[in-house]
């Protein structure tokens, strides 16, 4: 087998332990690269369909290409779509520097989603790769029933056995690419035929490396129009795949404060 069929199988099994033991269960859809692939293995692991409701925490502010791709696909691929309009910045922690305030406001939409105790597990598009403290995650992460996370009580997973069990208001983050890189998802996006988002590819020299709302993200400088350019341009770049998420550069902490209150 190959890497990518490796990491296919994976990927597979993880979405199918998590049915199995941790419903009923939802998937967090930012219509970005990774989680559309997680609908792609999610469509393959349940034989063409996704036997659950996939949630896009929407700001209000996210790009018009990111629309346009959501209702193309949720009506192509018959998902079951919940729309959560997230709560106004200016609820936020006012302590929060303005952009990590501005992303804040999807955990708040998320916490919204988790306070009806309906759901068990959430299935979120992660990779280790991405940021170092989403290197510290588990595939099953338990959170609390705030939603907070402790990253220096996570529970260890050894050949493929995870901890499902999740006390009463809980819940369990699952993330089935956690051992993919960025390089991976472009690669199997290639193989597979996976309809990508224009904004990913080269205009006028700028390009979006990673996808969030328009008032907190910037393009790059890149001339990568094709997916071949993008893997071709990965191999050799050391700009971390982040560097277009502005808040990540206002405070050394943002993200890690951010994440250990229940950002994705």
């Amino acid at each position: 087998m190959s890497r990518l069929d490796d990491l296919e199988a994976q990927s597979v099994y993880i979405l199918r332990e998590a049915y199995a033991a941790a419903r009923p269960l939802a998937m967090l859809w930012s219509i970005g690269k990774d989680s559309n692939v997680v609908l792609w293995l999610a469509r393959k692991a349940f034989f063409g369909g996704v036997p659950f409701p996939v949630v896009q925490l929407d700001t209000g502010m996210e790009l018009d290409e990111v629309y346009a791709y959501r209702d193309r696909y949720a009506k192509e691929w018959d998902l079951d779509l919940i729309v959560i309009d997230c709560p106004p910045e200016s609820e936020m922690d006012p302590s929060l520097p303005p952009m990590t305030r501005a992303a804040a406001r999807k955990s708040a939409g998320l916490a919204n989603l988790l306070d009806s105790g309906k759901y068990k597990g959430i299935i979120v598009g992660i990779r280790r790769d991405e940021e170092a403290t989403r290197a510290k995650e588990r595939v099953f992460s338990p959170r609390a029933s705030s939603g907070t996370w402790e990253f220096r009580d996570q529970p260890p997973e050894f050949w493929d056995q995870y901890t499902t069990d999740v006390p009463e208001g809980a819940h369990l983050r699952i993330h089935p690419l956690l051992h993919w890189t960025e390089v991976d998802i472009w690669r199997y996006s290639q193989r597979e035929n996976i309809p990508i988002n224009p904004l990913y590819f080269s205009r006028d020299g700028k390009r979006y490396r990673s996808l969030g709302e328009k008032n907190i993200t910037a393009p790059i400088d890149s001339d990568a129009a094709t997916i071949d350019d993008i893997i071709a341009e990965l191999e050799v770049t050391r700009t971390p795949e982040r560097a277009g998420r502005l808040m990540d550069n206002e405070a050394e902490d943002s993200f890690e404060r951010l994440r250990t209150s229940g950002y994705m």
